[in-house]
C-alpha cells in the first residue's frame, strides 16, 4: 500500500520531465534452486522505475517488461540498455529501435541500481518463491527510492532537509 502510493506520486512528477532516460537490464536470481530474471528499469537519476521477475530471458519476456514499462511510465527519449539482443528485437517490435543505446559503460546506472537489491537479497537468505521475490523488489525499489539521497551531489544541510523531508512523508504515509 505505501509503496503503491510512493510510486503513484513518483510517476506524476516524472512524467512531466522532458529529457527523460532509461537505463535497462536484467539480473539473475535463483529461487528454490532455479534461475530467474529479474528486469529493471533506472531513471537518469538513479531511480528505480519497474522491477519484472520472469523465468526465461528472451524476445518475449523483454516485450513484456518494456510494454509495462512504457504503459505505466509513458514513453523515454533514450534508452540505455547492454547489447543483449532481446532487447533490440523488443524494442524494434515496439517502434522504439531508434531510442536504443548500447555502449561499454553507458549501463552502470543500472548495474549499481542492483547493489541495494542483493545486499538484501543476501540479508533474507535468498527467496523461496517467484511470488515473494517480484513483490520484494517492487516494493524495495520503491521504499529505497523514497529515502535514497544522491549524497555527494548535496551539501550537508541540504541532505538533510531533503532526508526530514522524505521521513515525514513517510511517517504520513503509515499514519494516514
Amino acid at each position: 500500500m505505501f509503496a503503491a502510493e510512493i510510486r503513484r506520486k513518483r510517476v506524476q512528477q516524472l512524467r512531466a520531465f522532458s529529457n527523460w532516460k532509461w537505463h535497462v537490464d536484467e539480473v539473475f536470481v535463483k529461487v528454490n534452486g532455479k534461475r530467474h530474471y529479474l528486469w529493471r528499469a533506472v531513471d537518469h537519476e538513479g531511480e528505480v522505475l519497474e522491477a519484472v521477475v520472469t523465468k526465461r530471458r528472451n524476445k518475449a519476456a523483454a516485450l513484456k517488461f518494456l510494454r509495462k514499462l512504457m504503459k505505466r511510465h509513458g514513453c523515454a527519449k533514450e534508452v540505455v540498455t547492454d547489447r543483449f539482443a532481446s532487447y533490440k528485437a523488443a524494442l524494434r517490435e515496439i517502434g522504439a529501435f531508434e531510442k536504443q543505446q548500447t555502449g561499454r559503460w553507458l549501463n552502470n546506472r543500472a548495474e549499481n541500481s542492483h547493489l541495494p537489491f542483493r545486499r538484501r537479497e543476501r540479508a533474507m537468505q535468498r527467496f523461496r518463491r517467484m511470488r515473494s521475490l517480484q513483490k520484494f523488489a517492487s516494493v524495495h525499489s520503491s521504499v529505497y527510492n523514497h529515502f535514497n539521497q544522491e549524497r555527494s551531489l548535496a551539501s550537508r544541510d541540504t541532505f538533510k532537509l531533503t532526508r526530514a523531508a522524505a521521513l515525514s512523508e513517510w511517517r504520513q504515509l503509515c499514519s494516514g
